[in-house]
């Protein structure tokens, strides 16, 4: 018996054999890529299985099979590219390479120094975000495992449970399809409980009630790693942890609650960071650096060392910048050096083993070269979505079944989210979807447990029911309410009352 089934970080296309559950991926696999990732390997290639489960390859171009994989062989090229580099694809299929560091385009692989296409047109450099995230997505693929592994977590333990669990494992285990469970609670995860998982497990980690993380600055709500976080003896192990968790979602195309400064997706980046990024995390500090760069401190009679204060816990200590740096003046000479150095430990100031510890555990899961060509910006969107929620985008999008665009009850539902603020909103959309964050194409790109799945609103049920949703396919079941005040009663009582109660 064959049957289809879509699987993997890209939800591709798979024709299983047997009759089996998930075991059926030993019996048989015929893995059907899409035609820009064929182009994109160079070569029109697929992955196919006989039914003692030897794999082999085929050549579409060649027609011919073989046993070895030609990505050994050289004959594709599986590395990743120089840091700044972007692979795309013309619309004929023809791969094309992107340096974003010169801010130019060309034919020519820059790990080969082979051309795609000889002589080919000019193309103009564009940064295209949705581009790089599809490239993105595209090596997920390639390092994504077979088959699913189950986490199963306590909502009253999920920090310990969650820690427990992602540290047992194989790190390429995590690779897999992720199978979250909720003891005691209906429903399986086509995605939608796994999406719930990261978003309430990042509202817990990063929560700098528990020392690891602080807010970057007084008015600052992005985090930043805690320099004080040694009070607890395990903080290295939680590192390495959090780490392999944020890793996790960015490979699983997950989001998180809350977001980093920018320096810090810097550092994920591997991009260096200086006395710039000072201005978003700590701007009267970056003041009072500039001030000191554009004026004479001599002239001014300011006396200062290459040494710095540091409170950790109430106590003051001090640091010297370099060596003996308490007894080395700051001059007109040496001024740039100190600016340099006094805004690194600004941004890093006793946190190199944490750190060191974070991308051990991230690099076991996604190696931060496959993360090269996005900025820090564009980083902090893919780990987190879109903050606004536009109203129009979402009623724009939206897909109705056994209700009509003109139904009352439909009418009254938009009035209720054009009423509400935007942080309702979120609890909405979390409620429908298990996270209130949107893709990097708002509500156009949304995904469910088979791909793109639109926002949908389901009648479903009676007037005295309370709404329920299915986050693994973003739909809502409203009932037939009478009048627009029973509707709002409902989904308030939905979306801020309940946490899993009527959710699937």
């Amino acid at each position: 018996m064959l049957r289809k089934e879509q699987r993997g970080i890209d939800q591709n296309l798979y024709l299983l054999a047997g009759n089996g559950g998930l075991t059926t991926w030993d019996v048989f696999i015929m893995l059907t890529i899409s035609q820009e990732q064929q182009r994109g390997r160079g070569q029109h290639w697929n992955l196919s299985g006989t039914m003692n489960s030897g794999m082999y390859f085929v050549n579409h171009n060649t027609r011919i099979t073989q046993w070895e994989d030609p990505r050994s062989q050289g004959q594709l090229n599986e590395k990743p590219l120089p840091e700044g580099w972007e692979m795309r694809f013309t619309v004929d299929g023809i791969p094309y390479f992107v340096d974003h560091n010169r801010r130019t385009t060309t034919y020519i692989d820059p790990r080969t120094g082979k051309s795609a296409l000889d002589n080919g047109p000019q193309i103009a450099y564009v940064r295209d975000f949705k581009a790089k995230v599809q490239y993105f997505r595209f090596w997920c693929q390639q390092l994504a495992m077979p088959q699913h592994i189950k986490i199963t977590v306590t909502r009253k333990t999920l920090f310990e449970d969650s820690f427990q669990q992602i540290m047992s494992f194989n790190p390429q285990d995590l690779r897999r399809r992720l199978w979250v469970i909720f003891p005691g609670e209906e429903g399986l995860d086509y995605g939608g409980v796994a999406r719930e998982w990261f978003f309430l497990l990042s509202h817990e980690v990063l929560n700098p009630m528990y020392c690891l993380f602080e807010y970057a600055g007084k008015d600052n709500y992005c985090l930043q790693i805690n320099p004080a976080s040694y009070i607890n003896p395990d903080h290295l192990k939680y590192f390495r942890f959090i780490g392999r968790f944020i890793a996790m979602a960015l490979f699983h195309g997950k989001f998180i609650d809350t977001g980093f400064s920018l320096p810090f997706y810097k550092r994920i980046l591997n991009k260096p960071v200086g006395l710039k990024d000072l201005e978003s995390v700590d701007p009267e500090f970056y003041n009072s650096l500039i001030w000191v760069k554009e004026n004479n401190i001599e002239e001014c009679g300011l006396e200062m060392y290459f040494s710095v204060d540091k409170e950790i816990l109430g106590e003051i200590k001090s640091h010297d910048l370099k060596p003996n740096g308490g007894n080395i003046l700051v001059t007109e000479e040496n001024k740039e050096e100190y600016i340099r150095m006094v805004a690194e430990w600004r941004l890093s100031r006793g946190v190199e083993e944490q750190t060191q510890a974070f991308f051990e555990g991230f690099n076991e899961i996604l190696p931060q070269q496959y993360l090269q060509y996005f900025d820090a910006k564009e980083l902090e969107v893919l780990l987190c979505g879109m903050q606004e929620i536009d109203l129009n985008d979402w009623q724009r999008h939206a897909i109705y079944r056994h209700y009509t665009r003109t139904s009352k009850q439909i009418m009254w539902f938009w009035q209720f989210v054009k009423e509400i603020d935007n942080e309702k909103r979120m609890r909405l959309l979390q409620f429908v979807t298990g996270t209130c964050r949107l893709p990097v194409g708002g509500f156009a790109d949304l995904m469910g447990s088979n791909g793109p799945q639109k926002f949908c609103i389901e009648k479903v049920g009676k007037e005295n029911w309370l709404p329920r949703s299915h986050t693994c396919f973003n739909r809502l079941d409203l009932p037939p309410y009478k009048s627009y005040e029973q509707l709002k009663e409902k989904l308030l009582f939905a979306i801020e009352e309940t946490e899993g109660f009527g959710q699937e």
